[in-house]
């Protein structure tokens, strides 16, 4: 598994390509974390990344030798954060069972003889679903990514050592706050509410995640991430 070190930096997609399947030539099972500030884009290379790799898999391989599991399948529910009074600061990083997601990440690592359940986040419901994600057997690279994966915290100081390498993503920052303003309109906020929930929440989360940048093995700027279809 990597350590962080010297950051490298990509100019194309296709290196990005490259670098994962180069993860994946390795005996077991690989796992590559994407990191970055909410809004930076990294559902956007995670979905486009394993599309990919999952539409040319290697010989002998199917589309299930790539699977994608988020961070996110971590949130802790409504109820949880109500009864913890976190409510109004769903997205920071005590906010989700940091715990639980290294645990998943270890049996990912380790349980290769069977399908591994893990949860995902519904974000029409704004929940956690358990179980709706599977990773087969044949998985030989997982891509996990999150805002937290490289935040330098005891509660998730465990997870950055079970990732074989972890990608940062760069964006601009008023682009990045009009993309989370416009995402929290599409799931329901009225705007003026999406506005002060990305001043309140959103922004300080990005605070807290930008330094850990420099424990990545690759920064990705937005510009080299594919545009979604």
């Amino acid at each position: 598994m990597a350590r962080p070190g010297t950051v490298a930096a990509v100019t194309s997609s296709a290196e990005l390509l490259a670098r994962a399947r180069a993860l994946a030539e390795a005996p077991g099972r690989a796992v590559l974390g994407i990191a970055g500030a909410p809004g930076a884009g990294k559902t956007t290379l995670a979905e486009w990344l394993v599309a990919e790799l999952a539409a040319d898999p290697p010989p002998g391989q199917t589309a299930s030798w790539v699977a994608h599991v988020p961070m996110d399948g971590f949130h802790l529910a409504d109820v949880a954060l109500r009864r913890l009074g976190r409510l109004e600061r769903k997205g920071a990083p005590d906010t989700f069972d940091a715990a639980g997601f290294a645990a998943l990440l270890g049996r990912l690592r380790s349980e290769l003889s069977a399908t591994v359940y893990a949860p995902a986040f519904e974000r029409h419901l704004e929940q956690p679903l358990a179980g709706a994600l599977a990773v087969a057997p044949e998985c030989r690279l997982v891509v996990s990514e999150g805002n937290y994966l490289l935040l330098d915290d005891p509660a998730w100081a465990g997870v950055r050592a079970l990732l074989d390498e972890v990608w940062f993503v760069t964006v601009d920052d008023d682009l990045r706050r009009d993309r989370l303003v416009a995402r929290h309109v599409q799931f329901g906020k009225a705007a003026t509410d999406a506005v002060a929930w990305v001043a309140a929440t959103d922004e300080p989360n990005a605070r807290l995640v930008a330094p850990g940048a420099a424990g990545a093995d690759v920064v990705v700027p937005s510009s080299v991430v594919p545009a979604p279809r």
